[in-house]
């Protein structure tokens, strides 16, 4: 079954954008140092990107004007605005969990969901997110984009993946499958 799968990057405080929406700050502690290529084996693991018309802007505008970077898979836009899709991009007023759950029907590679916060914290919040693959980066925002809000829910995890480089530290965790509970019959019977 296809995976719905959190890629992203956050400052070491929480934030996945600073109060400018900006998310420049986005790099390792040395300029001069290479970084480890993460993306290119996860985005060929993945097929669909499901990200909200705010995400969309940044990347269409200002982070990737000439080029859309996620070309070769099918990308849903999330918005109340009515768009003309265009090559690989789907613009859709339906509501994240129910565009998750009827993806995941389908047969196909993993589900990227790529932004922005409101997004996922939906899906947090009906417990859809499989994998949370998140870049810590050095730095402390203080403010911004919070990609975790207040939730009355908990959601257990379990360590698949660690990588340090650069100053950046990546995690992935799963989420933990609940254990089903075993009936053994009574031998009083």
């Amino acid at each position: 079954m296809r995976k719905v799968v959190l890629y992203i990057a956050m400052s070491l405080d929480g934030y996945i954008a600073d109060s400018d929406n900006s998310v420049d700050w986005i790099k390792g502690q040395d300029d001069s140092a290479e970084n480890e290529d993460t993306y290119t084996p996860f985005f060929a693991s993945v097929d669909t990107v499901i990200m909200g018309k705010r995400t969309y802007d940044k990347i269409a505008t200002e982070l990737s004007p000439d080029v859309w970077p996620y070309s070769g898979a099918t990308t849903y836009v999330i918005t109340h605005h009515t768009l003309s899709d265009r090559d690989d991009i789907r613009f859709t007023d339906v509501a994240p969990c129910r565009l998750v759950s009827q993806l995941k029907k389908e047969e196909g590679k993993d589900i990227w969901i790529c932004g922005g916060a409101d997004i996922f914290n939906q899906l947090l919040r009906e417990n859809l997110i499989d994998t949370f693959h998140v870049a810590i980066i050095p730095v402390v925002l203080g403010n911004g984009t919070r990609l975790f809000e207040a939730a009355d829910t908990q959601i257990e995890l379990r360590l698949t993946g660690t990588m340090n480089y650069n100053g950046i530290v990546e995690t992935v965790y799963e989420r933990k499958e609940p254990v089903d509970t075993v009936i053994t019959p009574s031998e009083n019977r």
